[in-house]
């Protein structure tokens, strides 16, 4: 799939067995038109927002992809829905939540997709895993890269290498 757009994409699980749940995602990326390139490794992450629920397992993927930036959010939608996952309750538990954080050098603000993911900065739980790949990539709106995102960021919950 040489030529296509690089992208990382945030995978996250809080509910059955988690760490299944993820590999069964990112196995599910080919098919759905995204080649894996690397992985992060797999965090524990204390929930942020809303609270009162388990812990999550959290990675990264950096992917190659022909596919547009909509067509990216719905293949992985897709597949959340082939696993069972279901958005009940806004960040609240969910079997799995893949969010598309850079789509190379991209800016875009629709109604369904906002890249880079809008709240990526203020989060450990994705810049860790992130981090980990990519500490020197430029975030294209913000100007700071990955590593300078964590060092700066606000949020203190609690991000550990499963």
């Amino acid at each position: 799939m040489s030529g296509g757009t690089i992208i990382y994409l945030s995978l996250g699980s809080n509910l059955g067995d988690r760490a299944a749940n993820l590999e069964r995602a990112i196995e599910a990326l080919p098919a759905a038109g995204v080649r894996v390139l690397r992985r992060s490794g797999m965090y524990e992450t204390e929930p942020v927002d809303f609270l009162d629920q388990p812990w999550f397992l959290n990675c990264v993927v950096e992917g190659e992809t022909l596919l547009r930036p909509d067509q990216l959010l719905g293949a992985l939608q897709s597949i959340e829905r082939q696993q069972g996952s279901r958005k009940l309750i806004a960040r609240g538990p969910r079997l799995l939540d893949m969010d598309i954080l850079f789509y190379g050098e991209s800016v875009m603000h629709t109604e369904s997709v906002d890249i880079p993911h809008p709240r990526m900065a203020g989060r450990r739980f994705v810049l860790v895993p992130l981090a980990e790949l990519a500490p020197a990539h430029r975030h294209p709106v913000l100007r700071a890269t990955v590593a300078e995102l964590l060092a700066a960021t606000r949020d203190t919950s609690i991000v550990r290498p499963l």
